[in-house]
């Protein structure tokens, strides 16, 4: 599956996009700060987590490409490597 297809990346990204409109909105109204960097906080970290869904996606592909179908164990230790992505 494409990155472009993948429903999961796209998901989150639509998320972050109408949370970054409604920032936008509360910026244009004259909202308080705190509240807004709040919710600036909460973009970031949606956009981070689409990344981390992006980076996992990208090396489950290739790694798919490169050994054909992924035997259980494999995919039970890209599980855990996915984990970290969180981190990145």
């Amino acid at each position: 599956m494409s990155h472009a297809n993948n429903p999961k990346i796209l998901g989150r990204l639509r998320r972050a996009e109408g949370h970054l409109a409604s920032v936008i909105r509360m910026v244009e109204d004259g909202r308080d700060a705190i509240t807004i960097a709040q919710q600036m906080n909460a973009v970031i970290q949606a956009l981070d987590k689409a990344r981390g869904v992006l980076v996992s996606d990208h090396i489950e592909h290739h790694l798919v490409e490169l050994a054909g179908p992924l035997p259980r164990e494999t995919r039970e230790k890209l599980t855990d490597l996915n984990e970290l992505v969180k981190y990145l």
